[in-house]
């Protein structure tokens, strides 16, 4: 066994990461390095990178800092022009090739048809989540409709790991929104709890039972304001996490889940709410068509999705209704106790909307959220499918199709990397996530970009892998950094060279320490040296 692991040193050295306490997520970075101890694989000055992930908000920072020359929150090396290229698109200021763009635009949202009658809505989130309220809910736009307000609500940054702090900012969103459910001119508000989604992929079952708890209480909060402002409320989630908490044989399972969600309405006039009914069978596309059902307002043809809605009140028995959607990010839906830990809190909130007003399930994973069958869902696709009210084919569905069909080996952006990387002479770089599970990317990306450079016969091929635990089992990334590199020594092409924790890689908040240890990695070799093995 020994002698097989000298033959992977990533892999060696992340097992050796492992029994010094160190794990997956917040793995410090591992820098591949020749007998003198000169780093190999370094960023130069006209390389090639590929960035495979998808999704975007989170890699964007990173991309910044190793394309703008005058990047101003940390020193960078002022001589780097990288030629990168990324999977999707990330953002339309960075200076990249794309390898896949958007099949279709996604139009038509539950934002845009909002906006376009003239009504006033308002997204409330902490900043963590700031982009799924904004960009994902309203189709991958990110510039706000006519008439809409986003309230982003500073998430705390004094903290390193959120179970230090579960209940995060819940309570800034709820004051956020009982603020806003003052203002008459409102017809809309969509706010976001972010605790369980965040809190719940850290293995530490206490803090995430106080981050269950933080989001009932205000959840609270919020529907005692709602009712006073004679608001209809819904109350959802875009996918699940912390109801399915452990593996069959018991151990932690951090990830998303494949459970439903819960959607409950919630009249403001209790003498109200038998007059409400709610049909079974939904999905999150059906959220967009009952909104506007509410509103008394037509659904755009391109919504496939359905209104939720069996039976209302007349109309003008109480006036024009205006909707709060009050979404519990990662609260899933699940009867079973084993493992469940949001059954396992104390929810007196939710557990009273269960038992007195409308309630259903909706499924929120799998092709009902554009993403191949029986995969977990996540928060992107969550938002996303809510706001468009119709099902969009994933990046990652895309993706795999290209490969099955073999475009993906013809890809101009790929073959415009390999080529110039051989033709001039320079290294290429493959960086991205190492996971099965992850909704930031796919180990099959990555295996089809390995053959597809051996096909071309690149000369410097090197791999700079990020490890993270979301939806993995505990220490599986040093399982997958073996099979990267056992596939690498098949071919006879290339190495991984690095090795960080997503942590230090992903940010989205702006935590600029975070991604320079991620940038020095890269560009200047910082880390533990782990010995090559030839």
């Amino acid at each position: 066994m020994q002698e097989e692991l000298n033959k992977y040193p990533m892999t060696e050295a992340v097992r050796e990461a492992y029994q010094a306490g160190e794990d997956d997520e917040t793995l410090e970075p591992r820098v591949l390095v020749d007998p003198g101890g000169k780093p190999i694989g370094r960023f130069r000055d006209g390389d090639y990178v590929i960035f495979y992930n998808l999704r975007g908000e989170r890699e964007v920072e990173l991309c910044r800092s190793l394309l703008e020359p005058d990047f101003p929150y940390f020193p960078v090396k002022k001589d780097l022009r990288l030629n990168l290229v990324t999977m999707i698109p990330y953002h339309q200021e960075l200076t990249a090739r794309v390898a896949f763009s958007p099949e279709e635009e996604i139009r038509d949202t539950l934002s845009e048809t909002l906006s376009r009658r003239g009504l006033k809505q308002v997204k409330i989130s902490e900043s963590e989540k700031a982009v799924h309220v904004g960009f994902f809910l309203n189709g991958k736009i990110r510039e706000p409709f006519p008439g809409e307000e986003r309230i982003a609500v500073p998430t705390p940054k004094d903290v390193p790991q959120f179970d230090q702090k579960p209940e995060m900012n819940a309570s800034g969103v709820a004051d956020a929104v009982i603020q806003s459910l003052q203002d008459p001119r409102v017809h809309f508000w969509f706010a976001n709890f972010a605790n369980i989604d965040v809190v719940g992929h850290i293995e530490n079952e206490e803090a995430i039972r106080k981050a269950v708890e933080a989001v009932d209480t205000n959840l609270g909060r919020c529907l005692e304001a709602a009712r006073r402002a004679g608001v209809i409320t819904v109350v959802t989630a875009d996918h699940g996490t912390a109801e399915r908490w452990l593996y069959p044989d018991g151990t932690i399972d951090t990830g998303h889940t494949a459970s439903p969600v819960p959607f409950i309405l919630v009249p403001p006039r209790p003498e109200e709410t038998s007059l409400w009914k709610l049909r079974g069978g939904g999905e999150l596309t059906d959220v967009a068509p009952t909104v506007l059902d509410l509103l008394d307002m037509p659904k755009p043809p391109v919504m496939t999705g359905r209104s939720l809605l069996l039976e209302k009140p007349i109309k003008e028995s109480f006036g024009r209704h205006r909707v709060l959607v009050l979404l519990l990010d990662g609260w899933g839906y699940r009867a079973e106790t084993y493992g469940n830990l949001i059954a396992g809190a104390h929810t007196p909130v939710m557990d009273e909307l269960q038992k007195r007003f409308p309630f259903t399930t909706l499924e929120a994973s799998g092709e009902a959220v554009g993403l191949p069958k029986g995969t977990v869902g996540n928060s992107e696709a969550g938002h996303l499918h809510i706001g468009a009210g119709r099902r969009i084919f994933s990046d990652r569905l895309i993706i795999d199709r290209a490969i099955r069909e073999g475009r993906f080996f013809h890809n101009d952006a790929f073959l415009w990397a390999m080529r110039g990387a051989k033709r001039e002479g320079k290294s290429l770089h493959l960086m991205g996530i190492v996971s099965f599970f992850s909704s930031h990317g796919s180990m099959d990306h990555l295996m089809a970009l390995f053959k597809l450079a051996k096909q071309g016969t690149v000369e410097n091929l090197y791999h700079h892998a990020m490890l993270g635990r979301r939806g993995e089992r505990k220490q599986s990334g040093a399982r997958y950094l073996a099979t990267i590199e056992k596939e690498l020594q098949d071919l006879q092409r290339g190495k991984i060279v690095s090795v960080i924790g997503r942590y230090w890689s992903l940010d989205r908040e702006e935590n600029w320490d975070r991604v320079q240890k991620t940038y020095r990695m890269l560009v200047y070799g910082e880390g533990k040296k782990v010995r090559d093995s030839g």
